[in-house]
């Protein structure tokens, strides 16, 4: 069973959220949020993401990571942030000789939820539906799950059509 670890990448908070399975079936693991005070300066919040998603690899053992990938952001500022704490969860994945991978949020919504505009609250409901969940996710931590979600669906037709069997 393929396990992937998917990250929603944020300056101030960054999801993580894992799953396992063989695109057939998937199976909840875990999810959270790693949130960065604001007291922290910016490289504080990076060294943070990284060693906070380094213990979430070591705990689950991912086979793989899949991110979502920046499209856009309200300023220039806000994108050189989210890039570079997209760079820092990156970099825990590679440095654990993790595969990463990378979603548009457009790709990560039409296959959770089938409509490439649908709004956070969507794919949070989306989620506890998948998995029977009884509470609630945050935000960060249902589209890392989502991100999840897409890559394990997408690699297992993938495979299925290089005719690979899954791990």
């Amino acid at each position: 069973m393929l396990v992937t670890l998917g990250i929603d990448p944020g300056s101030r908070r960054t999801g993580y959220g894992v799953v396992e399975g063989d695109g057939r079936r998937l199976r909840y693991v875990t999810c959270g949020t790693i949130a960065l005070p604001g007291n922290l300066s910016f490289p504080q919040r990076l060294g943070t993401i990284y060693r906070d998603l380094q213990k979430v690899i070591r705990g689950h053992g991912p086979h793989c990571m899949a991110v979502e990938a920046v499209f856009l952001a309200r300023n220039a500022q806000s994108a050189l942030k989210l890039g570079q704490a997209r760079g820092a969860a990156i970099l825990a994945g590679v440095n654990a000789g993790l595969p990463v991978h990378e979603y548009t949020a457009l790709q990560v919504k039409q296959a959770v939820v089938g409509y490439g505009k649908a709004g956070k609250d969507q794919i949070q409901e989306m989620m506890r539906y998948l998995f029977g969940l009884r509470s609630a996710l945050k935000p960060d931590a249902a589209d890392a799950l989502a991100v999840a979600v897409c890559h394990a669906n997408t690699a297992f037709v993938r495979d299925r059509w290089a005719g690979k069997a899954a791990p």
